[in-house]
């Protein structure tokens, strides 16, 4: 139920996988604080973040020093990832993810993420780069390959496991497919076969079945989780009580939900800003309610509300139908 990173432990084997404007440091902690393994930053460019262009060192507020975080790094230059990992490893980073996987068409187009599996000789410059740079362990994300004709994960892992990358995330499609389809995680098989570090199964994950299916097709030593958790921060603890038989979480309930999601608003307000907090929070809203089953009407007047407090004083009756499920 436990996989070791160098001196570091990773327990339960459930991940919060990185998501772009979802995984900021306030969702990471609320699902860190119900039992996740892992959690992993939202994707930073690596350039752009040594270089403190305007945004990115909002995103990079990276819950540097705390035990059950990584930071997530992009990039196609050797230099500016190096530097980017010492950056983030001297700010306390604990462990250090190189996004290989991202299939944006943004991200793509600037020849990082995904587009490196089209291009292991510079994957692989890349990872040692990382590798050379810091003490902490260094893992990756990926994907099964570029498309069908490219299924390239194993060679990719393969390499940089020998170059010292110390775990491998394998998102169970090509970077083709985006979010198309069903993950394939008895295509993850070979790679776990061909790899003596540990690799996690990612890509439609959303409970314990759902864990317990990906890891017996694939083999893998754990599980990534990412939509499954959208206004769910328990989920990944319940997946590991389905997995492991450890203590269930205390999923919040009537009072208790509308706590949560207050104190949820409230830190993401603190860490943003009011106007930039209320429009980046209405997404978790909206899944927040989407679990609480909101009227409609009353879903629109929550997401656009103008003021903190008009969101406030909305939220016990939007997610009211919460209380009554848990009645």
């Amino acid at each position: 139920m436990s996989i070791r990173l160098a001196h570091q432990e990773i327990a339960p084997n459930v991940v919060l996988a990185p998501m772009a404007g979802i995984t900021d440091l306030p969702f990471r902690r609320l699902v860190s604080r119900f039992g996740a393994g892992l959690v992993v930053s939202e994707m930073v460019a690596s350039q752009e973040m040594v270089q403190a262009k305007p945004g990115v060192r909002e995103r990079a507020e990276l819950g540097f020093g705390e035990t059950r975080s990584a930071v997530q790094l992009a990039g196609r230059d050797p230099y500016w990832i190096a530097e980017a990992a010492r950056m983030v490893e001297a700010n306390g980073a604990r462990i250090i993810d190189i996004n290989m996987g991202c299939p944006a068409k943004k991200v793509v187009g600037g020849l990082s993420g995904s587009a490196l599996m089209r291009d292991l000789d510079l994957a692989l410059r890349l990872v040692e780069a990382v590798v050379a740079a810091v003490s902490v362990p260094v893992t990756l994300k990926t994907r099964l390959g570029w498309d069908h004709d490219c299924l390239n994960a194993s060679e990719l892992g393969s390499r940089a496991a020998d170059a010292g990358v110390q775990m491998l995330t394998v998102h169970g499609r090509t970077r083709c497919q985006f979010y198309k389809g069903r993950a394939d995680w008895a295509a993850i098989a070979p790679v776990v076969d061909a790899l003596d570090i540990p690799v996690l199964a990612n890509g439609d994950i959303c409970n314990g079945p759902d864990a317990r299916a990906a890891l017996a097709a694939s083999g893998a030593a754990g599980v990534m989780v990412g939509r499954g958790a959208q206004g769910r921060p328990w989920a990944l603890a319940e997946i590991a009580t389905d997995l492991h038989g450890q203590p269930a979480p205390q999923v919040p309930e009537g009072r208790d939900f509308v706590d949560m999601v207050e104190d949820h608003h409230k830190d993401m307000l603190g860490f943003y800003g009011a106007s930039l907090g209320l429009r980046v929070a209405r997404k978790h809203l909206g899944w927040y309610m989407d679990t609480a089953n909101t009227p409609a009407a009353l879903r629109r007047e929550v997401l656009t509300a103008a003021a903190p407090a008009q969101v406030h004083a909305l939220l016990p009756l939007a997610l009211d139908a919460h209380a009554e499920m848990a009645a």
